[in-house]
C-alpha cells in the first residue's frame, strides 16, 4: 500500500537548528507514525472483514443479546440499565438499544481494531468482572458473531437486509409419556423467503414446569402426572406456543365415555378432552348439592329451610332434569340475581369513593345493578359504559371517566375488562408475550382522547363535586418515543366497520371515537368480546377459567379447552349476549353437575373439569348466609334496615366480616384482587367472633325460636340441617344431635351450640 511506502526515518538532530525545533519534530514524528498504524490495522481490518458474509445488529447481534438475557428486566433492560448501561427491553427498541452497543459510554463498549479486547466480549466471557456472570464462552458460536460484527465496524444494518416476518414451530403438539423428552425446532422466516433454524437462539417458558419443564435449548421435559400445559418460544419479537398433553398411562375404555349422558354441547366437549387424556369424571351430585350449589351460584343466597324441603321432596314425583330446569328459572327470576352479579362487576368498575366522591359511587352502583335488573344484553352494558357522556350525577356509567382520567388509564383498563387483553405492558415496549407494540397500545388509547372533562375536578380525599363527561373538539395521543400523534386505530381489523375518525358534515356534535371504539369491540367478528365474558363467568360457576387469569386471552396462554371456549362464546353471541343463557347454559351442563369427590384418575386434574373444584363462599354470600342462618339480619352503617351484605355499595360502609374475608379494598389503586383462599384469620374469626356469638346467641334468633317452639329435637334437627346445609340430616346425624338436645337441661344452649359448630365446618362456608 502506498501509505507503507513513506519515508518514516527518525528526525536527524543535526538538521534541527534547536533544541526546540527538534523536539517537535520528534512529536510530528511519532503522530505520524501512530496514526499509520491505525491506518494499516483499519486496511487490514476491511480487507479481512470483505471476505467475511456482512452481519447485521437487528437479525444477527440482537438475538444474542436476548437468548442471552442481557435485554431482560432483571438485566440491562430494567427502566434504568445496570451499571450504566441500558438495552430496550427484550430490544423491542433496535436503534435505541444498537447506539447503546456502539455510541454511549464514548464508544468503549467496542473496539473494532481488537474485537476481542472489546468492553462488550470481556464482560460476556467474565474476563472483566460483570455482575451478570460468564454469558457466553470464548470461542462459542455467539462469540465469534459478536467478534466478526465488531471487526466489521459494527454496522446497524447490511445493503439489501429482509426483515423478520414470523417463526414457526416443527411441531405445535406432543404427546409425551411421563419423564419423555422431546427438542423442539423453531424456524425464523425472511421477507427475502429465506430460514435460519434459531433453536439456539429462542427463549422458552413452561406454563406449568410441574407438568411440562423446557430448557434453555428447547428440549421439553415431561413430569410424572398426566396433565397438559402450552410451551411458549419466543425469537424476538414473534411468539409461537406448543401443546403438550401427558395422557393416562392406562387408558379408559371408550364405552364409558359412551355412555355418559349429554345435556348440550358443553358436555360433549369437556367428555372429548376428557377421553383424549384418559380422565375418568367424577360421578354426578345428589340433588341438595346441585340445589346448595345452583342457588348460591345465581343469586349468592342460601335456600330457606322451606326451599329445600319443596324441592327434595319434589325430588320423588318429577324427573331430575326437570327440577333442575325450573329451580334455574325460578332463581334466575329472583330479584337476588341482579344485586349478586351486580357485585362481580362492581369489584371491577368500583372507584375509589375518595377520589370521585360518594355521591358519584352511588350513582355509578345504581347503575350497574340496573342492567342486571334490566336483564340489559351484555354488548349494550359494555357500549353505554365505553361512550358514556352526561353528569356524574345523573348517569351514572359516566363515573368511569371520572376516575380513570387520562387516555392511557382507560385504554389499560377498557382492554382488559372487555376483550381480555392486557395493554400495560405495551405502553412502555413491546410486549414480552404476546404481539401488541407500543404503537398498538397509543393508538388504542388515542379513542378515549377526546373525552373532556366540566365541573370541579378531584380534590382527593374529598371530591364531593359533579362533573359532566363531554366530547372534546380538542385533544390528542402523542406516541412517547416519536412524539407522533396516533390515531384512533383498534387492535386488529374488522371488515366492514367505520373509521373511527369519520366526520357527520351535517351535525354539529364532534364525533366521538369511542363509538367506533364500541362498533369494533361488540362486533360478533371480534371473538375476545364474548369469550372473556363467557371465560370469566365459567370460572365463577366451574371454579376456575377455561383461562387463567380470566382476562388475559393470548396465544401465549391457551385455553385448556379451547373448542369449548369458542363454542360458549359463540352460543353467548347467538344469544344476542343474554347473560341469564349463558348462566343457564352451564348450570344445566352435566359438567356443572360432577361431584368434587375425586376419582383415582382425576385426582390430579385442575383445569379439565372431570370434578368440580371447591372454593369459599365469597365474603357478601357467607355474610348474608350466617345472617340467613342466624335470622338475625345484619346492620350496615348508612344502609337501610335489614340490607344484605350483597347490597352494599361501597366498602367505606365497615364491616369486620367483609374484611376478613376479602373484600377489595377500593381506596387502593387498582383496587386488591380477592384472595379466594381460606387463611387462619377466617378460620379464627368464624371460632372466636364476639359479633357471630351473639347472633347465634341472640334473644331474636332461630336457636332461641327452635327452642321455645313446640318441634321435636328431630324437628329441630331437620330444620338446622335444611338451614345450615341444605339437606336432611343422615341417620346418624339426626341419632347423635336428637339426642344431645333430648336429654339436654337447657335445651336452648345445645341448639345453640350445635349452629355455632355447623357454621365452623367446612361444608357451610365451601362450595362442593
Amino acid at each position: 500500500m502506498c501509505i507503507i511506502a513513506q519515508d518514516l526515518t527518525p528526525p536527524d538532530r543535526q538538521s534541527c537548528p534547536t533544541r526546540v525545533d527538534f523536539m517537535l519534530t520528534i512529536i510530528r514524528h511519532c503522530r505520524n507514525s501512530f496514526w499509520l498504524a491505525l491506518s494499516i490495522a483499519a486496511s487490514l481490518v476491511s480487507a479481512s472483514a470483505a471476505a467475511e458474509v456482512p452481519l447485521s445488529f437487528e437479525l444477527d447481534i440482537q438475538p444474542i443479546l436476548s437468548a442471552q438475557s442481557c435485554n431482560s428486566g432483571a438485566c440491562h433492560g430494567k427502566q434504568r440499565g445496570q451499571n450504566g448501561f441500558q438495552l430496550s427491553l427484550l430490544g423491542f427498541d433496535p436503534e435505541f438499544d444498537h447506539a447503546a452497543v456502539t455510541r454511549e459510554a464514548r464508544g468503549r463498549r467496542i473496539f473494532p481494531a481488537s474485537p476481542e479486547n472489546s468492553l462488550l466480549l470481556l464482560k460476556a466471557t467474565a474476563e472483566l468482572p460483570h455482575g451478570g456472570g460468564r454469558k457466553i464462552e470464548r470461542g462459542s458460536e455467539d462469540y465469534q458473531m459478536l467478534k466478526q460484527w465488531i471487526r466489521q465496524g459494527a454496522p446497524r444494518r447490511v445493503e439489501g437486509e429482509p426483515v423478520l416476518e414470523k417463526v414457526t414451530l416443527e411441531r405445535t403438539s406432543f404427546s409425551l409419556s411421563p419423564k419423555e423428552s422431546q427438542p423442539l425446532r423453531v424456524t425464523a422466516h425472511y421477507s427475502d423467503q429465506s430460514t435460519r433454524d434459531v433453536t439456539r437462539l429462542a427463549t422458552y417458558l413452561s406454563n406449568d414446569d410441574a407438568i411440562v419443564s423446557v430448557d434453555a435449548n428447547g428440549v421439553i421435559q415431561a413430569g410424572d402426572l398426566p396433565g397438559e400445559t402450552a410451551v411458549m418460544a419466543r425469537y424476538m419479537y414473534h411468539i409461537e406456543v406448543v401443546n403438550v398433553a401427558i395422557p393416562q398411562t392406562e387408558p379408559l375404555p371408550a364405552s364409558l365415555f359412551e355412555s355418559l349422558p349429554r345435556n348440550g354441547f358443553i358436555d360433549e366437549l369437556v367428555y372429548e378432552k376428557l377421553q383424549s387424556l384418559g380422565i375418568e369424571p367424577s360421578s354426578v351430585v345428589d340433588d341438595h348439592v346441585f340445589l346448595r350449589r345452583a342457588s348460591l351460584d345465581l343469586i349468592g343466597r342460601l335456600p330457606t329451610a322451606e326451599e329445600a324441603r319443596e324441592f327434595l321432596d319434589g325430588s320423588e314425583s318429577e324427573s331430575p332434569a326437570d327440577l333442575r330446569a325450573q329451580l334455574v328459572d325460578r332463581l334466575l327470576e329472583r330479584p337476588e340475581f341482579a344485586d349478586h352479579w351486580a357485585g362481580y362487576w362492581a369489584d371491577l368498575l368500583r372507584p375509589n369513593p375518595y377520589r370521585v366522591g360518594i355521591k358519584a359511587v352511588m350513582n355509578y352502583d345504581n347503575w350497574i345493578r340496573q342492567q342486571f335488573r334490566d336483564n340489559a344484553p351484555y354488548d349494550t352494558f359494555v357500549r353505554q359504559l365505553v361512550t358514556a357522556k352526561g353528569s356524574t350525577w345523573q348517569n351514572g356509567a359516566a363515573t368511569l371517566y371520572r376516575d380513570r382520567r387520562s387516555p392511557d388509564e382507560v385504554a389499560t383498563m377498557v382492554s382488559q375488562l372487555f376483550l381480555g387483553i392486557r395493554l400495560d405492558c405495551a405502553k412502555c415496549h413491546h410486549h414480552p408475550f404476546e404481539k401488541w407494540s407500543q404503537q398498538n397500545f397509543y393508538e388504542f388509547a388515542a379513542f378515549f382522547s377526546k373525552v373532556g372533562h366540566k365541573g370541579t375536578g378531584l380534590s382527593p380525599p374529598i371530591s364531593g363535586g359533579e362533573e359532566v363527561v363531554y366530547t372534546s373538539t380538542r385533544g390528542s395521543v402523542r406516541h412517547p418515543l416519536t412524539q407522533e400523534q396516533m390515531t384512533p386505530t383498534p387492535l386488529f381489523e374488522i371488515a366492514g366497520l367505520d373509521d373511527a375518525n369519520t366526520t357527520d358534515a351535517s351535525s354539529e356534535e364532534p364525533v366521538d371515537p369511542r363509538d367506533a371504539l364500541a362498533d369494533w369491540m361488540t362486533s360478533t367478528d371480534n371473538e375476545f368480546f364474548a369469550q372473556v365474558q363467557v371465560n370469566r363467568t365459567w370460572a365463577m360457576l366451574l371454579g376456575r377459567g377455561l383461562v387463567e387469569p380470566v382476562d388475559d386471552l393470548r396465544s401465549t396462554n391457551p385455553a385448556t379447552n379451547p373448542a369449548l371456549l369458542n363454542a360458549l362464546a359463540a352460543d353467548f353471541q347467538a344469544s344476542g349476549y343474554d347473560f341469564k343463557h349463558l348462566l343457564k347454559t352451564i348450570t344445566l351442563s352435566r359438567v356443572y353437575l360432577h361431584s368434587s369427590e375425586p376419582t383415582a384418575s382425576n385426582v390430579g386434574d385442575h383445569s379439565n373439569y372431570s370434578r368440580h373444584y371447591r372454593r369459599r363462599l365469597r365474603a357478601e354470600v357467607l355474610l348474608d348466609a350466617v345472617a340467613d342462618v342466624t335470622e338475625v339480619p345484619e346492620a350496615f352503617q348508612g344502609m337501610p334496615p335489614e340490607s344484605r351484605a350483597n347490597q352494599v355499595w361501597t366498602t367505606r360502609v365497615n364491616s369486620i366480616f367483609l374484611d376478613t374475608f376479602g373484600r377489595p379494598n377500593e381506596n387502593q389503586d387498582p383496587p386488591c384482587e380477592r384472595t379466594p383462599e381460606s387463611t387462619v384469620t377466617q378460620a379464627l374469626h368464624l371460632m372466636n367472633s364476639q359479633q357471630l356469638d351473639q347472633r347465634v346467641r341472640s334473644d331474636n334468633g332461630r336457636a332461641a325460636r327452635l327452642a321455645s317452639s313446640e318441634m321435636t329435637a328431630q324437628q329441630i334437627v331437620d330444620e338446622l340441617y335444611l338451614s345450615v346445609f341444605s339437606r336432611y340430616p343422615v341417620a346418624s346425624e339426626q341419632a347423635y344431635a336428637a339426642k344431645l338436645i333430648t336429654e339436654a337441661t337447657d335445651r336452648r344452649s345445645v341448639i345453640e351450640d350445635i349452629m355455632w359448630a355447623m357454621l365452623n365446618s367446612p361444608e357451610f362456608s365451601i362450595l362442593n
